[in-house]
């Protein structure tokens, strides 16, 4: 028995083709759908949901949508029954650790403030700050958390893990209010959900000892931005934030003017051969659905 699975581009092609029982048929949204298309049981998205979506009338076979990305938020609720729906998680938690070890260390080491003073051909000794002993907060307990601890410990941090609901060392998010006056650094990594949406409010943030530093890698409407934006201009918090709300971040908000904040235009994954890394969670899924099993990164309910 082989499955037909739309993919949206010549990598998707070459890496479905060397799994068992697969034949991948290359689709583009510029086009009318191939005629394999009614046989299809899996499609590979290559646009958001709402360019997407409209295909699904002319894939009555249908059974399951293989991101590419890690967040679902804008897939949930939207599929017929039916169909489920599997994320690429995995694929992208090492780059975007990475992402955030670079602004910690970054904060940490002035390194803003010495690029500043070569631009000026200033020789400016600054006394910086380390890592070592820095009491980290990761809200978000899935892989990325996993791989940002596993990164930030041989730093000597003090990591904490709190996660949608307690597990082992894991604490759960009714924990928040006592753990943020006792952290130096929280970082965000949680996906978008009716549940965190807004989650960092005023009164997380007002929680949150003087020069903390709040680190986004999520999604942007996890924080509340004015919320933030009052902190950050107060010169209580500083922020480094690689998603934003609105995203993109308009030219003219007051965000981009602070000194306490840093923001790069959601980055935090986009490296040399992340659509490589993508494809080989994707081919381990969709082999997994071939088998008879279903995918180890299928969504129930909204996560």
């Amino acid at each position: 028995m082989t499955i037909t699975v739309l993919v949206p581009d010549d990598d998707g092609v070459a890496a479905l083709s060397e799994v068992a029982g697969v034949r991948p048929v290359r689709y583009s949204l510029d086009e009318p759908l191939p005629a394999e298309a009614a046989e299809a049981e899996v499609l590979i998205p290559g646009a958001r949901a709402a360019d997407v979506l409209p295909l699904l009338e002319k894939t009555p076979r249908l059974r399951l949508i293989q991101l590419l990305s890690a967040g679902a938020e804008d897939w949930t609720g939207v599929l017929p029954e039916g169909v489920l729906l599997s994320t690429c998680r995995g694929a992208h938690g090492g780059s975007t650790a990475e992402w955030v070890m670079a602004v910690l260390l970054s904060w940490c080491r002035r390194l803003p403030e010495f690029a500043e003073a070569q631009r000026a051909r200033r020789w400016s000794r600054l006394v910086s700050d380390t890592l070592q002993g820095k009491r980290v907060l990761i809200v978000g307990a899935g892989d990325l958390g996993q791989q940002l601890r596993r990164r930030l410990e041989p730093f000597d941090a003090w990591v904490t893990m709190v996660g949608l609901s307690a597990r082992d060392d894991i604490h759960g998010v009714e924990k928040l209010p006592a753990l943020l006056p006792d952290t130096d650094v929280v970082v965000l990594l949680v996906p978008l959900t009716t549940r965190t949406r807004g989650m960092v409010d005023a009164k997380f943030l007002a929680s949150l000892p003087d020069g903390a530093l709040l680190v986004n890698a999520s999604r942007g409407p996890v924080v509340d931005t004015a919320a933030l934006l009052a902190e950050l201009e107060s010169g209580r918090l500083e922020a480094a934030l690689d998603v934003t709300d609105p995203e993109p971040l308009p030219e003219d908000h007051p965000l981009w003017g602070l000194p306490n904040v840093v923001i790069t235009p959601h980055v935090g994954g986009a490296v040399v051969d992340a659509r490589r890394r993508s494809y080989v969670v994707a081919a381990a899924e969709i082999g997994r659905y071939v088998r008879g099993e279903l995918p180890n990164n299928l969504v129930r309910g909204e996560y």
